[in-house]
């Protein structure tokens, strides 16, 4: 069993209309099965009451605080109250809900940062609702980033890796169009997604030596130019400029060979250039168990691999799996980086 922390874990809402509060419960209810980390939910205690009594479950919540969460959450579900601003139905997302979304994750960075909880793990978000608020960010990451700039005054580049039993996989570029990633893929952005990879792999995943499978950008890799000339001017020189400085970067490679099992035994993570070409083999490989993980901040973050799932929530029928993995990730990385007191 996992030695217990003496500091929580910060768990925060998501969109409360979503399945953010049905995997927080059910998560909550295989405690001692599951031997989880212990942790705080950050948001209104009203919501999960109403949820857990329309599931029909038997969750006992409590008021607490990072001080006293360990020492509630083998008894009660521990909360740390933020108001979600209407009244919430399951399924019904309300833009008069987003205030409190975001302020849970302001929460739970700031006590991350603190060192008053170890790691922060986020619910679900529907951006569509945060957008109509006035929200500025293309999504979690990003927002996460601009946060961590703001408490230590200095530039942050977050990293998404898609954590998996079988793959681990980081898109270059995120959430832009499809048409304007080779536009916005360079060498350096490349060489320094890889950089931080190979830091963070080393320093909070325990790989000594990480081997970084680097994807190309079109179909064979640019087929020597006959398919598209940015393999060879982009994604190559970039992995000339990591082999120089010790990381063992090797590419690019087709896409389309680099997911089967024999393949995936070669490295440890697969850098690809756009969203869908990582998250398609990760969540093929993994759906209910991949964690989303951000690297590159001064903080632990993870999350489960899926979204709000508006259509099920209240329903009874949503799985706790990933949220189950993004917790204990959240625990175990936490615990080699120092930062679980």
């Amino acid at each position: 069993m996992p030695p217990r922390p003496s500091i929580p874990l910060a768990l925060t809402q998501g969109d409360p209309a979503g399945i953010g509060p049905d995997i927080t419960l059910a998560a909550w209810l295989r405690r001692g099965e599951l031997e989880l980390p212990p942790f705080l939910f950050l948001g209104d205690p009203a919501v999960l009451a109403a949820r857990a009594s329309q599931l029909g479950l038997n969750v006992p919540l409590k008021q607490a605080d990072p001080a006293d969460a360990c020492d509630i959450f083998q008894d009660a579900l521990p909360v740390l109250s933020i108001d979600a601003g209407t009244t919430v139905v399951a399924g019904e997302p309300h833009v008069k809900t987003a205030q409190a979304t975001i302020a849970a994750i302001e929460m739970g960075v700031s006590l991350s940062m603190g060192g008053k909880t170890s790691a922060i793990v986020t619910n679900p978000i529907a951006k569509s609702v945060l957008y109509d608020a006035g929200f500025g960010f293309p999504g979690h990451t990003e927002f996460l980033a601009d946060l961590a700039m703001r408490a230590t005054g200095k530039p942050v580049m977050p990293v998404m890796l898609l954590a998996g039993p079988k793959l681990r996989a980081i898109p270059v570029t995120i959430h832009i169009p499809l048409k304007d990633v080779p536009q916005a893929l360079t060498s350096d952005l490349i060489a320094e997604t890889c950089r931080i990879t190979d830091h963070d792999l080393r320093t909070r995943f325990g790989i000594a030596k990480p081997r970084l499978a680097v994807a190309g950008l079109n179909p064979h890799a640019g087929e020597n130019g006959a398919l598209g000339k940015e393999d060879d001017e982009i994604v190559r020189p970039a992995i000339d400029i990591l082999r120089t400085e010790g990381i063992d970067a090797f590419g690019p490679l087709p896409a389309d060979t680099m997911f089967h099992d024999d393949a995936r035994r070669r490295y440890d993570v697969a850098i690809c250039m756009y969203h869908d070409q990582a998250l398609i083999p990760a969540k093929a490989l993994g759906f209910d168990d991949s964690v989303n993980v951000t690297l590159g901040l001064p903080f632990v973050r993870t999350s489960p691999d899926h979204g709000t799932a508006f259509g099920i929530a209240g329903k009874g029928i949503a799985k706790e799996t990933s949220l189950v993995a993004a917790l204990k990730l959240a625990r175990d990385i936490s615990s080699k980086t120092g930062n679980n007191h």
